[in-house]
């Protein structure tokens, strides 16, 4: 680790790092409650809205494997930084796409590959921020939990205040990004003064390739416990907050575009408040995190498959709340076993996979956005839930016979 300053010790610098965070999260799911402005002013079709929601994804999941083992070779400064200009750059693309759609895939696409280097190598980074000597006073689980609500915070504001934008007022599809520019305006000086936290000279250890193979990924409790967890974190919130909303779209007629951010802000923030209780339920030895993020992910399931058979506003925001719980449960006990699980050299190259795998569940709207034509929402939902109840077994058991994860790292 690089020495450190008593004036840095005071800063705080983990901050400067989370709020970064914060504005690149803000700008990726700003687009989740613009869905249906789009389809609204634009005459985009749902399947359209769905692959234009899920595009992010395939430039989020290389960015996210290939950034967080860069940053763990050539620092979190050279990874991060430039990463969260280039978000800024994303939403002009998105600005543009008012009248272009080509230009709102690229758009996604470059947002999801920002976010995807920015969380692994800034989660790293956040969590080395929160030990001595840069932090000497936090707790053992300070980092993720920082970066998890960072995350959140972002993912849920951003298409709150988007929502809000672009139903009442002007230009609706190019002014509710105007937020995110200034968010970004304000974070962006602070993380040029955040410190390095990987030595000078750390480059010289394993190379590139070496460091994306990831070995702690091939550990039994990754691969039994955390990865079938992974996929649920964001399945669970996009459901939510890019699923429900379409499905009740008739009966939010005046409104729907702001219930749309009301829904992705509730659904996110329910997910950062539950997150210091998921922290006091973590174990070593146990899953009893991830089991309760999996349960509540089981029974959202259900009442958003009630939802969509009602047509009822009113179970959609309560559907939120609990696949909000999922969503904060099941991040936070994921982000915590990797903390546990990698090695001196791999942290934010684990914390990628783990993030990989999470976006996993970005797919999901699209899946059954193409299904839904025969089978119904009601009936696909109530299937995602059975899924997560299997998802849920497999997890508990399983946690039992791999064993307790290594010792926490500091």
């Amino acid at each position: 680790m690089v020495p450190v300053s008593a004036r840095t010790r005071t800063a705080r610098p983990w901050l400067a790092v989370a709020a970064a965070m914060f504005g690149v999260g803000w700008g990726a799911n700003q687009f989740a409650s613009l869905l249906l402005a789009y389809h609204l002013h634009r005459g985009l079709s749902v399947p359209t809205e769905e692959a234009l929601f899920g595009v992010y994804a395939l430039g989020l999941v290389p960015a996210l494997l290939i950034g967080g083992p860069a940053s763990d070779r050539w620092g979190r400064r050279r990874v991060v930084r430039p990463m969260a200009v280039v978000s800024v750059a994303a939403t002009v693309v998105l600005m543009a796409g008012a009248s272009s759609t080509p230009m709102l895939y690229a758009g996604r696409f470059v947002a999801g590959a920002v976010s995807g280097a920015v969380f692994a190598a800034g989660t790293a980074w956040v969590k080395e921020l929160s030990v001595a000597p840069f932090d000497p006073g936090a707790d053992e689980q300070a980092g993720a939990r920082r970066a998890a609500i960072a995350l959140s915070a972002g993912f849920g504001l951003g298409p709150v205040v988007a929502g809000v934008i672009a139903q009442w007022g002007p230009s609706p599809l190019v002014v509710p990004y105007l937020a995110h520019l200034a968010v970004m305006a304000a974070v962006l000086p602070g993380l040029w003064r955040a410190p390095e936290t990987v030595a000078p000279g750390g480059g010289s250890g394993p190379g590139l390739a070496a460091r994306l193979r990831v070995p702690t990924a091939a550990h039994p409790r990754f691969l039994t416990v955390v990865a079938p967890l992974a996929p649920w974190v964001f399945a669970a919130a996009a459901v939510s907050f890019a699923v429900l909303p379409t499905v009740v779209a008739d009966n939010t007629t005046g409104f729907g575009i702001a219930f749309a951010g009301i829904v992705a802000g509730l659904t996110l923030g329910v997910g950062v408040l539950v997150q210091p209780v998921a922290r006091r339920l973590d174990r070593r030895d146990s899953a009893r995190g991830s089991a309760v993020g999996l349960g509540a992910t089981v029974l959202g399931m259900g009442v958003a498959a009630l939802a969509a058979e009602q047509r009822s506003p009113a179970l959609v925001l309560a559907a939120a709340v609990v696949l909000g719980a999922g969503y904060g449960f099941c991040l936070v006990a994921g982000l915590l076993e990797v903390q546990r699980l990698a090695g001196p050299d791999d942290l934010a190259g684990l914390t990628a996979v783990f993030y990989a795998l999470t976006y996993v569940g970005f797919a999901v709207p699209i899946v059954l956005a193409e299904l839904a034509a025969t089978v119904g929402y009601p009936m696909l939902l109530a299937g995602l839930a059975g899924l997560a109840a299997v998802s849920l077994v497999v997890v508990t058991v399983q946690a039992g016979r791999a064993g307790a994860g290594p010792g926490r790292r500091r």
